[in-house]
């Protein structure tokens, strides 16, 4: 199996991730600003925990070769993609104080802890299964919304955000990260206890981050 069958495997709430109310009013632009700060705030303490996880997969790996592959996620996100989501969120009047200072939501209780107890409970690949809707998923988005001519992109107070997860590097990066995970699946069966089980787990994380959306969405 591969990170696809996973997908297929929960078309309908893929797609209610995906194409949430959320992303389209990112790309119209209409999304109220309040409901965008929220995410920002949100996203911030989600990231701090997705480090978390991916250092679990250190704790967890049990090869050298996993180690190491493992470890250039945990730099990346400590050392660049949190300070650069730090200094987004500065442009919208947020310092590091006041995104440290902010409650997690119920929502992203739920989905990192749900992510954090799969990798405790199961092994590596569980855990990539449960980390892998957030990478793919915002790729995809990037995509969708970079590529869609209806797209608003001119004075769109969005389009830093499309544009984020929309570039090249971006786009690069969680292919490689994807590669590994189908590396990863490339033995299992779809069909059996444990491709299910994945499956299981990659459907209850993406249906984590609808519900992360629609936090948002309802701080208007």
């Amino acid at each position: 199996m591969n990170h696809q069958d996973l997908i297929n495997a929960c078309r309908q709430d893929w797609d209610a991730y995906t194409k949430h109310a959320f992303v389209e009013q990112l790309a119209q632009g209409t999304l109220a600003q309040p409901c965008f700060l929220h995410y920002l705030k949100q996203d911030f303490l989600f990231l701090k925990q997705y480090a978390r996880a991916h250092a679990l997969v250190i704790y967890k790996a049990r090869t050298l070769a996993d180690m190491r592959n493992a470890l250039p996620s945990v730099h990346a996100l400590l050392d660049s993609e949190i300070g650069h989501h730090v200094s987004y969120c500065a442009n919208w009047g947020l310092t590091e104080s006041d995104l440290e200072a902010e409650d997690e939501d119920f929502g992203t209780v739920a989905y990192t802890r749900y992510v954090l107890d799969s990798g405790m409970q199961g092994d590596i690949v569980d855990l990539y299964a449960a980390l892998a809707p957030c990478s793919i998923g915002y790729a995809e988005i990037g995509r969708n919304l970079r590529d869609d001519k209806n797209t608003k992109r001119e004075n769109n107070p969005f389009e830093s955000w499309i544009a984020l997860y929309g570039c090249d590097e971006f786009q690069e990066g969680v292919k490689q990260g994807t590669q590994h995970i189908d590396t990863l699946l490339a033995e299992i069966d779809v069909n059996s206890q444990r491709g299910q089980d994945l499956i299981k787990v990659f459907k209850t994380a993406t249906r984590m981050e609808v519900a992360f959306w629609q936090q948002g969405l309802d701080k208007r």
